[in-house]
């Protein structure tokens, strides 16, 4: 599969009629519309992109972790925000998933715990708020 860079900042709107995909394009001093013949997945799958990219924020999505690794067989990184007492884990599996309410302490004694997994088990799963970050499909 390859993939493009593409910069649809000057689509204004996409309609699908009688076969054929329904452009409007800001093209500065005026506006364009344009036809392509295309089946109404295509159309389908462009309202789909759209409701992606307009989703809210998910916790702290803005804000970049500084990801440690760790030597797990539960998780490959670990991260923590102190200003929002925020973990965010990924686990081996991919999945990427933030904590809420976790103070400092707590935070150290995961990471330096010989066994990140255990300590996660018994001291924050399930003890705290959290929510999956990725947008795995």
């Amino acid at each position: 599969m390859k993939f493009s860079k593409l910069d649809l900042s000057n689509l204004l709107g996409v309609a699908h009629s009688d076969g054929c995909l329904q452009l409007l394009l800001d093209r500065g001093n005026e506006l364009e519309f344009l036809e392509i013949p295309a089946p109404i997945q295509a159309y389908e799958g462009l309202q789909d992109l759209n409701e992606l990219i307009a989703e809210p924020p998910t916790l702290l999505e803005d804000e970049t972790f500084a990801m440690l690794p760790v030597a797990s067989p539960m998780a490959n990184a670990i991260g923590y925000d102190s200003e929002t007492e925020v973990l965010q884990i990924e686990f081996n599996s991919g999945a990427v998933y933030q904590f809420s309410n976790i103070d400092e302490d707590t935070w150290e004694d995961l990471y330096t715990s010989e066994a990140v997994g255990r300590y996660f088990n018994q001291n924050i799963k399930g003890r705290y708020e959290s929510q999956r970050v990725d947008n795995s499909c």
